[in-house]
């Protein structure tokens, strides 16, 4: 199976592309981060990245929807994110990546998850707000460059996906798979 990482900003589309994906019948992975902060603010918990078991939370779920998936019977599957992001969300955030993370970085690597041409979706120029994601679009555009750098930096190739319309983004990635 050919694991696929759509990367970048926070607002940039990410989500409505996966889904767009999995409503043509394509494998998806969620994205984890989003959910961890979704369950944490229930809790009552409003600034969740605060608290020094975040990334590790992150990481858990990450991990455990990717081994999940990992059997369906596709040739080619698309994760929203992966531990590369958490990384960069670590460093974004000035955290010292924890052990778990490490080694699940250690993992996917040694493991050969995910194909080395990341699909990195370009941001909007803009942000929309929702409850998880509540970053200025200035801070978005330093985290889009973190993610980059960080990707890059583990030998991966991050292939744009410019700003268009939904369907014309995901056109432009089943062209590049």
């Amino acid at each position: 199976m050919k694991r696929f990482i759509l990367t970048g900003a926070p607002g940039a589309g990410k989500t409505s592309i996966i889904n767009a994906l999995a409503a043509m019948g394509h494998s998806i992975v969620l994205e984890a981060a989003t959910d961890v902060i979704a369950a944490e603010s229930v809790r009552g918990n409003p600034e969740p990245w605060r608290n020094p078991d975040f990334i590790d939370k992150i990481v858990a779920l990450q991990r455990q929807r990717q081994i999940d998936a990992a059997n369906a019977k596709y040739p080619v599957q698309f994760h929203d994110r992966s531990a590369v992001c958490t990384l960069a969300l670590a460093k974004y955030l000035g955290i010292a990546p924890p052990a778990a993370l490490l080694e699940e970085m250690n993992r996917i690597e040694w493991e050969g998850v995910f194909q080395r041409r990341v699909l990195f979706i370009e941001n909007l120029g803009f942000v929309e707000p929702t409850g998880a994601r509540r970053i200025s679009f200035e801070d978005a555009l330093v985290f889009e460059r973190v993610h980059r750098k960080t990707y890059q930096a583990f030998g991966y190739e991050c292939v744009s996906i410019t700003p268009a319309s939904v369907s014309e983004r995901v056109r432009h990635i089943l062209s590049l798979i």
